[in-house]
This record gives C-alpha cells, sequence and structure tokens, in this order.
C-alpha cells in the first residue's frame, strides 16, 4: 500500500517520524535513545489492549527496525522483529520457538562436529580466533519459511557458523581470507554463495566475508569470516563507529549517509508522508548495487536503482539537465534499471528540465524528492503568470483583487488559490469563460466587487414518505468495532488479506470506503498502522456459523501419474465436504503446484482442511496466501 493511498493530508505518524529523523542528523544519540526507549516499550506491550499492541508493533516494524539495521544496531533490529512477530503472528511464533527449543540440542552436537576439524587448522596456523554457532532469528526463520514455502524441517541453515579473529586493521583482510581457505579445505564450498563485504562493505559499514559450505551429512552450513574490528562494528553498528573511525579503508559511510538525510529532510516541498516515503526507497534499503563513473570511481545506490536515479546520485544539476544515458557505451532508456558492474555516462542539456513522468523511472528517495521539489517550482512559475492575467483583468474593472480570488475559488471549488491560478495559466479555466457568469456589482458602501448569476436548477421531485423499516441482518459476518455491534458501521471484508472469522483482526477507515476488515497479518496492515495508527479501531468476532469465508491455499506435491486433482477435490468436497470456489493447478516434470479457494466458516475449519491435505502421501506443502 503507498503511504499516500489512504489520506491526502499529512499523517501524524509520519510528521513524527520526520522529527525524530531530525534529531538524528543534529545528534545521533537522541535517536539511540530514542530506539532503546522503543525497544523497552516493545518488551512490555503485554498489558496494552491489543488494537495498540498492533499499531505500536506496526510503527516498529515499518521504521525502527529497518533503521536500526541501517545504523548496524543488528541485535537490536533482531530483537525488534522477534518481538513484532510475537505480537501481529503469535501462533508461528510459538511454534518456530518450540521446534528451536526441541532440535536445540542437536544443532548444538552438529556445530561442535563442524567445527572440531576447523579448529586444528586453525591452531596450526597460530591464529588468535573465537568459533561459536549462532541460531538464527524467529522472524528470519519464518521470513524464509514464508518465502520459499518450505516447512520449518526443510530450512537448512537454522543457524551460522562464525569465525572471529584477533588481528590489526592492516592485516585483517589477509588474514580473513587465509581462514576462508582453510574452511573451503575442509568443507566443500558453494561458490555462488560466496559474499565478499571486506572488499565492498554494505553501505552501512557493515564488514564479512560469508560463504555457504556443505558439512557433515550433507547439511549446507554459512559460516561468517570476521576481524574483532569488523565483528564490533557488525554487533553495535553506529555505536562502535568513533572507536574505530580512521582505522577503515574505505570512506565514513555513517557520515556520507547522514548527510543524504540531511538532502531529504531539507527538502522545503515535501509532506511528512512524502518525505517517509523517500526516507524508506533511499536509506533503509537492504540490498545494494555498485555502478561506476567513466573515470572508473565506484558508487553505490539501493538495488533497483535507475539510470536516472544515478545522474541525481551525482548531483542534482545533473539530474535536472540528463538529456541522454549511456550504460556500457550504450544508449539506454532513463528508467534502465542498473546492474552490478555497469559504467554509466550522463550526457545534460541546460534545454532540458524534469518531467512528471519522471517520477515513475526512479527509485530513490533523492531523485523523487528532487523531481517533485522541481514540478512544484514549475507549478509555483506558472502560477504567477495565471495571478499575472487575472491581476490585470480585474484591475482594469477596478474591483478588489483579494475578494474577487476569494470569491472565485469559492465559485469554482479549488483547492487553493494556486490552483486558480495554475489553472488559468493552462488554460483549464478562461477568463473569458469566467466572466460569462461573473459581473461587476457593487456593495452597500459603493464598492465594487464580483458577483456570479446564479444558473436556474429544477424544482425538486416531491418524494413520497417512506415507511420505515427495521433493520435486517443480511448475513453478513457479525462484529464488535470498538466494543460496539458493527452494524451501525458501514464496514467490507479487505481482499488483499481475506479474513476469516477466527482470524485476529482490526477495522481501518479508509477516505472513502468506510471500514475495511483487515487480519492483523495482512501485508499492508504495517503501513496502515504505522502511518494511520489514528485511523485503526479495535475489532473482534461474533460467533455466527451461517457465514461462509473465501480462503486461498497453495499446494505443492509429487505428480505421481493421473488421479493427482481428483484426489485432492475428493479430500475436500466429498471428506470435508467444503466447497471450493476455484482451483488452478499446473505440473512440471513430477511436480505440481496449485492454487486453491475454499468457502469455509472459520479458522477452525481451515486448519482443519490443511491438515488434512497434508495428509495426503503425493502433498509436500499446504500454505494460507493472501
Amino acid at each position: 500500500t503507498k503511504l499516500d493511498s489512504a489520506y491526502n493530508a499529512e499523517s501524524p505518524q509520519a510528521e513524527n517520524f520526520r522529527k525524530v529523523l531530525g534529531t538524528l542528523v543534529e545528534d545521533v544519540r537522541v535517536v539511540l535513545i530514542k530506539m532503546a526507549d522503543r525497544l523497552h516499550n516493545m518488551r512490555t506491550l503485554g498489558s496494552m489492549p491489543r488494537h495498540k499492541q498492533l499499531k505500536i508493533a506496526a510503527e516498529t516494524s515499518y521504521v525502527y527496525a529497518p533503521l536500526a539495521h541501517r545504523l548496524g544496531l543488528y541485535n537490536i533490529k533482531t530483537e525488534y522483529l522477534d518481538l513484532c512477530m510475537k505480537i501481529t503472528d503469535p501462533e508461528n511464533y510459538q511454534e518456530i520457538a518450540q521446534k528451536l527449543s526441541e532440535t536445540k540440542r542437536s544443532r548444538e552436537e552438529y556445530i561442535k562436529e563442524f567445527i572440531a576439524p576447523l579448529k586444528d587448522n586453525l591452531d596450526d596456523i597460530g591464529a588468535h580466533y573465537e568459533i561459536f554457532g549462532r541460531p538464527k532469528s524467529i522472524y528470519s526463520i519464518w521470513n524464509k519459511i514464508r518465502t520459499k514455502r518450505v516447512p520449518f524441517e526443510e530450512i537448512y541453515d537454522l543457524f551460522a557458523v562464525r569465525i572471529v579473529v584477533d588481528v590489526t586493521p592492516e592485516k585483517e583482510k589477509l588474514v580473513c581470507w587465509q581462514v576462508y581457505s582453510i574452511v573451503t579445505d575442509v568443507h566443500t564450498p558453494i561458490p555462488e554463495r560466496l559474499k565478499d563485504w571486506i572488499t565492498t562493505p554494505k553501505s552501512n559499514g557493515y564488514e564479512s566475508l560469508h560463504t555457504t559450505v556443505i558439512g557433515p551429512k550433507g547439511r549446507y552450513v554459512e559460516v561468517q569470516i570476521r576481524s574483532n574490528r569488523m565483528d564490533e562494528i557488525a554487533e553495535r553498528g553506529y555505536a562502535a563507529h568513533w572507536k574505530y573511525k580512521g582505522l577503515s579503508r574505505h570512506p565514513d559511510v555513517y557520515e556520507r549517509w547522514l548527510d543524504s538525510v540531511r538532502e531529504i529532510l531539507e527538502d522545503p516541498n515535501s509532506d511528512a508522508v512524502e518525505f517517509l516515503g523517500d526516507f524508506k526507497s533511499n536509506n533503509l534499503f537492504n540490498e545494494e548495487v555498485f555502478v561506476y563513473t567513466p573515470k572508473g570511481d565506484m558508487r553505490i545506490l539501493p538495488k533497483g536503482a535507475t539510470a536516472l536515479d544515478f545522474a541525481f546520485h551525482i548531483h542534482t544539476d545533473v539530474g535536472y539537465y540528463c538529456s541522454a544515458i549511456k550504460v556500457n557505451n550504450k544508449m539506454v532508456p532513463m528508467g534502465y534499471k542498473l546492474r552490478n558492474g555497469d559504467q554509466v555516462q550522463i550526457t545534460t542539456n541546460k534545454n532540458q528540465k524534469p518531467s512528471e513522468d519522471w517520477i515513475k523511472m526512479v527509485a530513490t528517495g533523492k531523485a523523487r524528492s528532487k523531481i517533485r521539489s522541481a514540478m512544484k517550482e514549475e507549478r509555483r512559475r506558472k502560477g504567477e503568470i495565471g495571478r499575472e492575467a487575472l491581476e490585470r483583468k480585474l484591475g482594469n474593472l477596478k474591483v478588489d483583487f483579494d475578494r474577487s480570488v476569494e470569491q472565485l475559488v469559492s465559485q469554482y471549488e479549488f483547492p487553493s488559490h494556486a490552483d486558480l491560478y495554475y489553472a488559468i495559466a493552462m488554460g483549464e479555466l478562461t477568463i473569458p469563460e469566467i466572466f460569462k457568469t461573473a459581473k461587476v456589482d457593487f456593495d452597500k458602501d459603493g464598492q465594487r466587487h464580483l458577483s456570479f448569476v446564479e444558473e436556474e436548477k429544477p424544482a425538486p421531485v416531491e418524494e413520497k414518505p417512506r415507511r420505515e423499516r427495521k433493520p435486517k441482518f443480511t448475513g453478513k459476518p457479525r462484529l464488535l468495532i470498538n466494543g460496539e455491534p458493527a452494524e451501525q458501521f458501514n464496514y467490507t471484508f479487505a481482499t488483499c488479506c481475506n479474513p476469516v472469522q477466527g482470524d485476529d483482526i482490526f477495522a481501518y477507515l479508509t477516505a472513502n470506503a468506510g471500514l475495511k476488515i483487515h487480519r492483523a497479518t495482512c501485508p499492508n496492515a504495517t503501513n496502515l498502522m504505522a502511518h494511520y495508527g489514528y485511523r485503526v479501531m479495535k475489532a473482534e468476532w461474533i460467533t455466527t456459523a451461517d457465514t461462509t469465508f473465501v480462503a486461498a491455499l497453495k499446494i505443492t506435491g509429487i505428480d505421481d501419474g493421473p488421479g493427482v486433482i481428483e484426489r485432492l477435490t475428493h479430500k475436500i468436497s466429498t471428506m470435508l465436504g467444503l466447497n471450493i470456489r476455484s482451483f488452478n493447478i499446473e505440473g512440471n516434470e513430477g511436480y505440481y503446484e496449485g492454487r486453491i479457494s475454499l468457502l469455509v466458516r472459520n479458522t477452525d475449519q481451515l486448519n482443519m482442511a490443511i491438515r488434512a491435505l497434508q495428509n495426503l502421501s503425493n502433498v509436500s506443502t499446504v500454505v494460507r496466501i493472501d
């Protein structure tokens, strides 16, 4: 959901975030304190009402967790996301936590088996090091289950092995690669999984070597190799920044990042919602793309950035006057998505200027902010032309300008004076048109002013009185909204998440479509609650057995010959007695994947269907989808 999709007005939450980030560039310690306070809030949410828990969790996952990541505060970011999941998706959280607890001993034994030969080899070269296993967070495990559509048992990298070497900054790169050589001599590496963030650190200063190897019993294991300096910065981020300032081989990434935040904050034309969207898109990206200028200088942009983003990254004027772009000596459109290793050359022309369609060609907040600012300035300039034309006409008629403008804005229902002037300049409303209905009149004091000839309206048709009808329940699922029966509200169920009776839900007041009922785990819930929490209401179900809901499932499995569809539909329709609304299945080389929509009365019935399908021999996974 886009930030501005719910309301055109500024969001109080967005304005508050803007103030918080304003303190970031003045004194980062204030933000560190704010983030510690937010962590304490998340740890103590248990006593709060459910709707407040959801609102705070949404704000945390939408802004605070990415900000912690950007400042390198990985432990805080991890705890933020785990606590958010504990609130928004308690069932999956508890299930993964329980499985991690049950498999803890076997994981620890496996880590000992994995690192034993590594220790022997590291000792042989006289390295000073620490080596240990670290479990992945509950949220990151759930994210893999959700994105890869696999069960917990098939997530191979439930933990990572970390090797931290005690070495001086001058030798750390050499020693880390030496350790990498030892690891890959002992365990078979997977070359495409090597990530070298020592040569090219992440934009938040993170440095480390990551590789995945095949360990005992054929299991994949991620290995992280870094120096003690790299490890402290990775764990403490900006908090460790000053300790090692000047020791890194790379530019001061934090200062460079803070400069980019300042640039967006200083844009006088952006409202709070625009600002937050720009800030997130430009500054909280996890992935990056590395490109080069014609002179060979490397520039880092967010993944998904375009050639036009690169122009604005170089300099605002280069972006404004960009007329042509070459990538690797070939002409490309402005919206070309940059790839690692691209060499980009910008041609400028002083006669070129930004247009509104440029907004669709950029991905970074900086470029969007600058283009939007240029568009507003162009609109203001054209509005001045319209204002001058209107001022001349009203001056000739000797009528009061300010009073007349107020009348025209009201008569034609313009949002502001500026919109009136712009419409006149662009010919959307001409001065001759205005004076077809406007004429000069005199008030009691003899002052000249405009008056408007009112159009005749047909007389209203008299309606016959209708007998009042008692409200009738039509079968719509019954709810309580803020503790009140929902029949008095205009509400519908959001199609982005299709709630089913029994789901954890909330109500969201839209701009013009009444209340929308969303699942707490809806993909759009985070944005809505983070930015428009004041529009979120508590909602709960009133049990009713005569209502059905649409629920969609994704099913994968082995295509073991004819009858796959028949077995699935027989289980659902005949054995479970559920109606199938739609069914689509595709097979490929002995494997099938299908999507099925069912009509169910509640989550109990839905979960029963999921369990029954999972018990079929040719079914691998069954996952509810939105």
